[in-house]
């Protein structure tokens, strides 16, 4: 296949972070008296923007987070950040062979912290400024908004664009944009790969990869 550029999403595509990101708020959520699990904030807020994370959270207890929750769930999602933060095996290697491709991160995380991370990693020189957030926004995923203006950014139409998701509502996102879409499965949090794999396909994804050289099999970028 062959595409004019490749849109990524970030957090279990990029970052290998959504262990760390569940547990801690699953963390945050019980020390304010809404008892949550790893497994729970997995399942229900996985993959969403910070602003449909909080609506979910709201509707499911009844009442509003305090004012504060997010500056102090931050906090302790960056003390397990520290703990052993790394990118997703394969992303590295597979962004150094892209050469000149056009790419670049769409992600409902918020900028900030996708600027530190890819720091982190070592990867920021591969985005420059095509970091998209939507962090913020009223319409983050699954609808498809932050897809359309990576590709708007890239000065590309999303028919060209592959996308390469790991949660189902940003892979609803990339296909409501219409882009082809990689469901991908190699981030620490999927445990069963092939039923991940499933569920993304149950979505709509065009394919599933369970590594980096598997999208890299199937890829090729148009000149």
């Amino acid at each position: 296949m062959s595409f004019a550029a490749i849109i990524f999403d970030f957090d279990g595509v990029i970052a290998d972070s959504e262990v760390r990101a569940n547990l801690s708020l699953a963390e945050s959520l019980t020390a304010v008296g809404m008892p949550s699990s790893y497994d729970e904030c997995l399942r229900d807020y996985y993959g969403h923007n910070w602003q449909e994370t909080q609506r979910r959270i709201e509707a499911r207890f009844g009442r509003s987070l305090p004012a504060d929750f997010r500056e102090q769930h931050r906090e302790r999602a960056r003390g397990r950040f520290m703990e052993g933060f790394d990118a997703v095996p394969g992303a590295a290697d597979f962004l150094a062979k892209l050469g000149s491709t056009p790419r670049a991160i769409a992600s409902s995380s918020r900028a900030e912290y996708i600027g530190w991370a890819l720091g982190l990693f070592g990867l920021g020189d591969h985005f420059g400024d095509h970091v998209y957030s939507a962090d913020g926004w009223d319409r983050g995923k699954p609808f498809p908004d932050i897809y359309l203006a990576a590709a708007k950014g890239l000065s590309v139409d999303p028919p060209q664009c592959l996308a390469i998701e790991d949660s189902p509502t940003g892979a609803l996102a990339a296909l409501a944009a219409g882009m082809t879409v990689v469901g991908f499965c190699g981030a620490g949090h999927i445990v069963d790969r092939a039923a991940h794999g499933e569920l993304l396909r149950a979505v709509g994804v065009h394919h599933v990869a369970l590594t980096y050289g598997e999208i890299e099999s199937l890829t090729v970028v148009a000149p």
